[in-house]
């Protein structure tokens, strides 16, 4: 079984081409829910793993986690959530793809997605984990934003999946349960920077990407003190301030990479990047590839999406000949 260290350090190689904020592709190695944590034999292995998606922008959903398994959920994409718990609110805000959410057994769960989600669910039988954790709260509800172990274990499960055996899936289980129990959960929660005054700094980003800003500057925008802002944001967003002005620059990079044939120093500044190399920098640390590469996969791709509706009309004019004749 692989140590916490070995599976940071372990070298795998994915590919670059998908988009911001997705883990990984579809995989038919995982069970696939029709519902909701709902799967076909029920959780009755020691460690049993699905996946659950939906494209939808709003989902109410209901469970218990079973009595003698702990639940644990990794987001393949960012979306916004609420969970709840006894009428309590656990979490409520912007769910980055790497989210780590932990459910204890037997424990009521609701969730309301608000953006189309998809999830790894882990149900990961009690015995992997200490006595004490049982006894206590331990990992219950225990929410951690963009964790980078889990999202690594969640891509080299599911872009290997198909091929890999049932024992490589369960050692991802185990080694995510070896985390869970040297996790250190926050010591104070942090209340994640309220709604109206994310919509205000959400927009000010927007409408000012492409000059500098400051921490200073989104903090008066917010109306709180530097420290406070930049704990709330990171809780209601799972980004730090910095990197969420830098995933916003990119984004719209992509928008002028793949509508226009503007050079890409040019395109740097433009999305406010001092110069080209930095650009180029972020853009690969962020996307997976440079955005030469992206450029290129963009046009590689155009004629085919292009033609598309083309063949549905031509597929709809010869099933009217047909109908008529």
């Amino acid at each position: 079984m692989w140590t916490d260290l070995q599976a940071m350090n372990a070298r795998i190689d994915f590919p670059a081409s998908r988009g911001e904020g997705e883990i990984a592709h579809e995989t038919q190695a995982i069970a696939r829910e029709s519902e909701w944590r709902t799967i076909g034999r029920g959780p009755d292995a020691n460690i049993t793993i699905s996946r659950w998606e939906d494209s939808g922008d709003i989902s109410s959903h209901q469970a218990t986690t079973p009595g003698d398994h702990y639940f644990v959920a990794i987001a393949l994409k960012t979306t916004r959530a609420k969970l709840t718990r006894d009428q309590k609110i656990i979490f409520d805000g912007t769910m980055p793809a790497g989210t780590l959410y932990v459910s204890a057994p037997s424990k009521p769960l609701g969730a309301q997605f608000h953006a189309p989600c998809a999830f790894l669910h882990f149900y990961i039988s009690t015995d992997h984990f200490p006595a004490e954790l049982l006894s206590t709260e331990g990992l219950n509800d225990l929410v951690m934003l963009r964790d980078p172990l889990a999202a690594e274990l969640a891509r080299a499960l599911t872009e290997h999946g198909d091929a890999a055996a049932p024992q490589f899936a369960r050692c991802i289980g185990q080694t995510l349960a070896m985390h869970l129990t040297r996790l250190e959960p926050p010591r104070a929660k942090v209340n994640a920077l309220p709604k109206w005054r994310l919509r205000r700094v959400e927009q000010y980003v927007a409408d000012h990407f492409d000059r500098s800003i400051s921490l200073s500057e989104l903090a008066n925008v917010a109306g709180l003190s530097r420290m406070h802002f930049a704990a709330q944001f990171r809780a209601a967003t799972g980004y730090r301030p910095r990197e969420y002005l830098l995933n916003h620059r990119v984004e719209h990079a992509k928008t002028l990479l793949t509508t226009t044939e503007r050079p890409l120093a040019e395109i740097a500044l433009a999305v406010g990047f001092s110069t080209q190399s930095h650009f180029s920098t972020v853009f690969k640390r962020i996307s997976g590839q440079s955005p030469a590469r992206w450029r290129l996969a963009g046009k590689a791709a155009r004629p085919e999406l292009e033609a598309r509706p083309r063949r549905r009309a031509a597929a709809d004019k010869d099933w009217i000949a047909s109908v008529a004749a």
